[in-house]
């Protein structure tokens, strides 16, 4: 697809999710435009001011009340709850697993008091960012989400699952051991068990090689958080667009 036909599917996506909520009578952009361009941050990547200069550039014709760089990143923070809109429902069986993100390079740790992200392990190398932790259903689409500092132990993250105990089956790497609280709804898998586990290996595929999220910008907890939740929405889309329209991923590169 072409950019333009990317963003015409977006926002008609967005537009049929978020036909009941209501703008402010003192913004310029209804929510569903603010969505659409989150949900294309997340699908450019890298940062946000050379997104905006691109977005600004090229198809201010989409949003014509785009306003100044400055707003722009407050809405899209302001306005990123409604990506839970695009959560799915969880099946018999999830996947549960962390995802490193790195927001600066290991020799830059501790040069500014002010840094977000924090030093630890992602896929047996240190990192200094933070991790994403989504509960993915049998679809390969995001259930629940949170995130945390890379230096946070995975079971830490527990709770992403044990909200849908009764609901579904979590299966989970041998991280999310707790000593002094039973497994609830948590099924730990060994290595080279579970096939089913592979789901969340077709995901992190998307986001690495797709969009790009190996690698992050933000500096603020808020903006960071925001970014997240679009790219979780997007992942949705994504998924759910190649199921339902016959479309591959290549169809979503920028």
């Amino acid at each position: 697809m072409s950019m333009d036909d990317i963003i015409i599917h977006l926002f008609c996506i967005v537009a049929d999710r978020l036909n009941t909520v209501k703008p402010h009578r003192n913004v310029n952009l209804y929510p569903s435009e603010v969505v659409t361009i989150g949900l294309l941050y997340a699908l450019k990547g890298h940062s946000f001011c050379a997104f905006y200069r691109w977005l600004s550039r090229n198809f201010r014709h989409f949003f014509p009340a785009l306003p100044d760089l400055t707003r722009t990143h407050r809405l899209l923070a302001h306005y990123s709850d409604l990506a839970d809109y695009f959560l799915d429902d969880p099946t018999f069986f999830t996947v549960l697993d962390s995802f490193g993100i790195e927001l600066i390079h290991p020799k830059r740790e501790g040069r500014s008091p002010q840094q977000l992200g924090k030093k630890g392990k992602s896929n047996h190398r240190w990192i200094v960012g933070v991790k994403l932790v989504p509960l993915l259903n049998n679809r390969g689409e995001v259930v629940n989400w949170t995130w945390g500092t890379a230096n946070t132990h995975d079971q830490h993250f527990r709770q992403v699952a044990t909200l849908y105990d009764g609901e579904t089956i979590a299966l989970a790497d041998s991280g999310f051991v707790q000593k002094d609280a039973p497994p609830s709804n948590i099924k730990l898998c060994r290595r080279g068990s579970w096939n089913e586990r592979m789901t969340i290996e077709t995901t992190y595929s998307l986001l690495t090689r797709l969009l790009h999220a190996k690698r992050m910008t933000q500096r603020r907890a808020r903006h960071l958080e925001a970014h997240l939740a679009y790219l979780v929405a997007l992942v949705n889309v994504i998924v759910q667009s190649c199921a339902t329209y016959g479309l591959a991923w290549t169809d979503f590169t920028v």
